[in-house]
């Protein structure tokens, strides 16, 4: 099942996020899709703030990933500079996605870039912008046997 939300501004995006964030129970991975300025980092601001990180959450650009503490550990990987699977696995990150070990949330924007490292079971949030504001947020568990 799809769920689809419109987001009217950046604040209503980071609330989603939140609430959303709330709901994680175990450890999951979490790929986040859209354009640059779709808005990736600002929900994954608000998911770190519904999972009770206390830290300022930033893009991990450059670093490629920042892990923080909430009720697991959060784990937010920007890709965006990787350019395969073979280079992050490089990198050592294949252990964040593998959900047998996976002791928290590992949230991923540009994930496209890394593609085939996700495990098949996984959340794929879909930011799409509308206008300038307006987003609209898809949210999908990939993988899922229906």
């Amino acid at each position: 099942m799809d769920i689809k939300v419109i987001s009217e501004n950046e604040q209503m995006t980071k609330e989603i996020a939140k609430k959303y964030a709330m709901s994680i129970k175990k450890p999951c991975v979490i790929s986040l899709v859209g354009d640059l300025g779709a808005g990736k980092t600002t929900f994954t601001k608000g998911f770190a703030e519904g999972f009770g990180v206390k830290d300022t959450v930033t893009s991990p650009t450059f670093t490629i990933m920042n892990e923080y503490q909430g009720k697991m550990p959060l784990y937010h990987f920007d890709m965006y500079r990787l350019a395969s699977k073979e280079e992050a696995i490089n990198c050592g990150f294949e252990e964040y996605f593998d959900l047998t070990k996976l002791k928290g949330v590992a949230v991923v924007e540009w994930a496209s870039n890394v593609y085939g490292l996700l495990p098949a079971l996984h959340v794929q949030i879909t930011l799409n912008k509308l206008d300038e504001n307006k987003r609209e947020i898809l949210i999908t568990v990939k993988g899922w046997v229906k």
